[in-house]
């Protein structure tokens, strides 16, 4: 084969790879987008703020703030839960604590099926309905913050993925370029791997 055909067809190929990897890097960029927004969004309809920083203050074990929160949660104190690491701080180190803390361990299964066993109209039931209103509503939210979180971790999968799409395409396309620089000045009749003109001589 000529060396030119091959410089034009590999830069042709090239050409093709650097459209695909546009089209890739701007899909990426627009689900990034599409993603984090979303999220931004549904968070902000929730309503849902961090204690104020002075509640860091008086700190104890057993109260609204623990002093196992304060290195999780105090970054944002005050603040409202509108990003994917708000969230999973939150429902992690906030809601999950108080849960934790309540009997059967805040674990919904647990406290419903105790509640469901409870004889009716005893004072233990009453207790045991309140907890399992308690427990899945704090449940259900860390649910929600938690799906939060994963959605925005995986738009900025796509974010950092439409980087490299990018990238790459723009490596490609000086290779392109130089590969069809090549294609003007190799001379028309070189050929990409040339054999031997003559054969070794045989000793005799």
């Amino acid at each position: 084969m000529r060396r030119k055909v091959f410089d034009i067809l590999a830069s042709a190929g090239g050409l093709v790879l650097v459209a695909v990897l546009v089209v890739a890097g701007a899909l990426l960029m627009w689900g990034a987008s599409f993603t984090n927004t979303n999220v931004h969004n549904q968070l902000a309809m929730q309503d849902v703020y961090f204690p104020p920083a002075s509640a860091f203050a008086y700190a104890k074990p057993g109260t609204e703030i623990t002093p196992g929160m304060k290195p999780y949660l105090l970054q944002y104190a005050g603040q409202e839960v509108l990003t994917g690491p708000q969230a999973a701080a939150y429902a992690n180190h906030f809601i999950a604590v108080h849960l934790s803390e309540m009997p059967y361990g805040g674990v919904y299964s647990k406290v419903s099926a105790a509640a469901r066993a409870a004889k009716p109209g005893s004072a233990a039931a009453a207790q045991l309905t309140a907890l399992d209103a308690t427990v899945f509503q704090g449940t259900t939210l860390r649910a929600m913050l938690l799906e939060a979180y994963g959605f925005w971790t995986l738009g900025n999968i796509a974010f950092w993925a439409g980087i490299a799409s990018f990238s790459l395409a723009f490596i490609l396309a000086l290779l392109v370029g130089l590969g069809l620089w090549h294609a003007r000045r190799v001379a028309a009749d070189a050929v990409l791997l040339a054999k031997a003109a003559s054969a070794t001589p045989i000793a005799a």
